[in-house]
Parts: C-alpha cells; structure tokens; sequence
C-alpha cells in the first residue's frame, strides 16, 4: 500500500509541475521559460524539480507526452463509438484534431518553435515513436471496422492503418514547417495543396471513395496562419 501511494504522490507532483510549466509557456514561452521560473511559480527547490525532470529537455519531453495523452482520450472516444459508421468515424476523428489542436494553438506554436531544433532530435523521435504507436493501434480499429462493412477497399487491411498514420504525421509535419519558415500567404496557398496531395493519398491507401475524407479545410489552415481581419477574408 505505502508503495502505490508513494507512486500516487509521485504522479500528482509531477503533473503540478507539468500544469504550472504550461502556464508559464503561455505567458512567457518555452524558449524564455527558465527552471527558476517553475521553481517559484510552485515554491520548491531545485533537488525537488530534478527529482522529476533531468532536466528542461525532459521537461519538454513530458509536456509533449501530456499533449499525446489528451488526443488519446479524445481520439479513442471516437474511435470505440459503436454507432458511427467507418467514414464518418474516420471524419470525426480529423475534425476533432483540427478543433483541439486550434483550441490550444498558442500553446502548441510556442513548443514548436523548439521542437524542431537539432537539439531535441531525439525527444522529438522519440515523441514520433509513442505517437505513431498510438494512432496505428486506434486507426487499426477503424480500418477492420471499415473492411468489414465494406466502405474501406484496401487490399492490405493489416498495413493500411500503419501507412495512413505515416501520412498523417508527415502532413502535420509539412505544415509544421510552413508555419515556422514560410510568410503566412504562402502558408495558406501551399498547406491546401499539401492538404489536398496527403489527403488523395490517404483515400487511396484506405480505400474510401475519393472525396470522402477532409483532413483539413481551408478554414482550419487559416486558423493557424492568419490573424482574425486575414481569416475572414480567406472565409
């Protein structure tokens, strides 16, 4: 019994430190975010953050599994709905991404801009790894749902799932790029032909009829690329 609270004590303290981490990213960003700043935010000591988090790439590494963890309770509400049928489970699923991923948007571009950076190379493959194991087992679901009811054709039902998250990832990836190098127009311009390009892939790899799935509209993209005046002129 003392260990199981021991290990509940644990996990609560270190997901104090993780929220009052998240706070201050959305006040100051990650890049200017400092241990320091945790450590008075919660008023404990430096050995007492270490005892959780080697350090802030650790840190990073927890925040990004906490965002992982989220989607996953999302998606798989979806995913084990009983009364959708495939390609509207497979439509809800994209649309409840595009939705939660706009709701925390600041949150979300304020990590990118380090995630990308050489030195998170390996959190960030590792990240990729836990993320991918993730999608193919839900995805898996779908497409032996979608193969029995006979909306989903494809000849390889047992590698479908793995591929489609291949190119979901790589879609969220390309546009992740866009967003951090490119201006916003050209973000806009060239996200819907990336969107449009992976989503022909998608349907092909899958099966479903072309022009069954949207991973992501026009009015999605603008979310993340435009300011409010930009996107309803976009709209």
């Amino acid at each position: 019994m003392a260990r199981k609270v021991n290990e509940l004590e644990y996990a609560e303290k270190r997901a104090e430190i993780l929220a009052a981490a998240r706070r201050l990213v959305y006040t100051k960003g990650y890049e200017r975010l400092t241990i320091q700043d945790i450590l008075a935010e919660l008023q404990i000591s430096k050995g007492a953050f270490y005892h959780y988090f080697a350090s802030k790439q650790a840190l990073l590494e927890g925040l990004i599994e906490e965002i992982q963890r989220e989607g996953e309770q999302l998606f798989a509400a979806i995913v084990r709905d009983p009364s959708l049928p495939t390609l509207t489970k497979l439509q809800r699923f994209f649309d409840a991404a595009n939705s939660w991923k706009s709701a925390q948007k600041e949150y979300l571009l304020a990590l990118m801009r380090v995630w990308y950076d050489d030195d998170n190379a390996l959190v960030r493959q590792k990240a990729r790894a836990r993320l991918t194991r993730l999608l193919v087992a839900l995805l898996t679901e779908v497409v032996e749902q979608g193969h029995a009811e006979g909306a989903l054709t494809t000849p390889f039902p047992d590698m479908a799932a793995e591929v489609a998250v291949a190119l979901l990832l790589g879609l969220g990836e390309a546009i992740a790029q866009l967003l951090l190098f490119q201006p916003p127009a050209e973000v806009l311009a060239r996200g819907e032909r990336l969107a449009a390009a992976y989503n022909d892939a998608l349907e092909r790899v899958l099966g479903a009829p072309a022009g069954s799935l949207h991973l992501m509209d026009r009015a999605a993209l603008a979310e993340w690329c435009l300011d409010d005046e930009a996107r309803a002129a976009a709209d």
